[in-house]
């Protein structure tokens, strides 16, 4: 039962992109990042914290406050601007984006779980042909319900890991009227399971009032387990051909995955973290579907490097000073080239946390602003005003009363 539940909201996951990038590959990746990380630029590897849920580095979980269940849950709301060849576009979007959960397990010992995007396809444009029209879409997207534990087995040094099952469907659809109508589709249904590893070390300064962290993930290479097919539709035929069915198995790869982070924090006020992610896609696998894949699509070495800040004046003040007041920035060059161009996104954040009354509960607010084109030839430029909401709910459910 929670798993269906899982899968439905899952679906959801996938549907706040509208991008014809996202047609390509795997469509859109994600990161992993909670409302929190994307104010900050998207950091998170050296991130540590009671009051966060960190599925970026599973080592994080062993900070978890002994009193307390963390729940995390967010959403985004999406306005996009596009220019392709002096022809302009607009969309809006939204949905749910993540939702996880943390707990103490024991002394040194954290627990996590929920559910992530891992992908996104979403698309929808056209325009005329020689004598009729023709239309291109794309839904759909691959998602994880994942389960950690981080572990401090020495002081200042965490360890813990990831389990995530990978699950989701991408369609891609071509439609053309004209002297007749068709239509060709390109699917994949992925069925999976996914391995992150994580470490943290923090090195205490200043009598412990400041202090720095170094984190790290990996994720190995893999290959993905799954069908995809392509469909065929002609009306002259009047018949639905299925071409191209084949396991992913063998055929279809996620390269591995290294993450490191710095971060500092100054007198319990000020945490300033950067990060860099490298994933050798230009050695994974892809098998183009039965013909109807441009073959002038590849995959590129992904990297990406994020830096960002999150600063809270006083959190025994007044309301004001108890906010927490957030930047980040970050450059992506993405894993998507389509003839010879790479696809590559730069962009900008700012957030607010609000601390609930009489409570640690905080709901946080973020606005990034990102620019997503392809070089050297720009195809598409686009740019993205994201809305981000997230509750972070951290309630004493384990706190035991005193009968008087």
């Amino acid at each position: 039962m929670i798993l269906t539940v899982a899968m439905g909201c899952g679906a959801a996951l996938a549907q706040i992109v509208t991008t014809p990038y996202s047609k390509m590959g795997y469509g859109l990746l994600s990161d992993n990042v909670s409302s929190i990380q994307r104010s900050m630029g998207g950091v998170g590897y050296a991130m540590e914290g009671g009051r966060i849920i960190n599925a970026m580095n599973p080592a994080s979980y062993s900070d978890v406050d002994s009193l307390t269940y963390l729940w995390d849950v967010g959403v985004d709301l999406t306005n996009l601007w596009s220019k392709e060849n002096g022809k302009k576009g607009y969309s809006f979007g939204g949905g749910l984006d993540y939702l996880t959960g943390s707990f103490k397990i024991a002394k040194g010992l954290g627990g996590s779980f929920g559910l992530l995007p891992y992908s996104s396809v979403g698309y929808s444009y056209g325009g005329d042909i020689d004598n009729g029209y023709e239309s291109r879409s794309g839904s759909g997207g691959f998602n994880q319900l994942f389960a950690g534990v981080g572990y401090e087995p020495v002081k200042n040094l965490s360890v813990g890991f990831n389990i995530a099952y990978l699950f989701g469907t991408t369609t891609n659809t071509t439609l053309i009227n004209s002297n007749s109508a068709s239509y060709f589709t390109r699917n994949m249904r992925l069925r999976d399971w996914n391995l992150q590893i994580g470490a943290q070390y923090t090195l205490p300064l200043a009598k412990g009032r400041d202090r720095l962290t170094l984190g790290a993930v990996f994720q190995p290479k893999k290959s993905f387990h799954g069908t995809a097919w392509g469909t065929k539709f002609d009306s002259q035929d009047a018949k639905v051909d299925t071409i191209g069915y084949t396991s992913m198995g063998g055929n279809y790869e996620q390269p591995a995955t290294i993450g490191i982070g710095l971060s500092y924090n100054w007198n319990r006020k000020l945490t300033i973290e950067t990060d860099y992610t490298y994933q050798k896609w230009s050695g994974a696998k892809y098998q183009p579907i039965g013909g109807l894949e441009s073959q002038t699509m590849k995959f590129d070495d992904r990297w990406k490097l994020a830096a960002g800040v999150q600063y809270t004046p006083n959190r025994r003040g007044s309301y004001v000073g108890a906010m927490m007041f957030r930047a980040g920035v970050f450059y992506n060059h993405d894993y998507l080239n389509y003839n010879g161009n790479n696809v590559r996104d730069y962009g900008a954040s700012i957030g607010i946390g609000l601390p609930a009354p009489n409570s640690k509960t905080t709901v946080n607010l973020g606005i990034e602003w990102r620019h997503r084109e392809s070089s050297p030839v720009q195809l598409i430029s686009e740019n993205y005003l994201n809305i981000t909401l997230g509750v972070n709910f951290n309630e004493l459910w384990f706190w035991k009363s005193r009968i008087r």
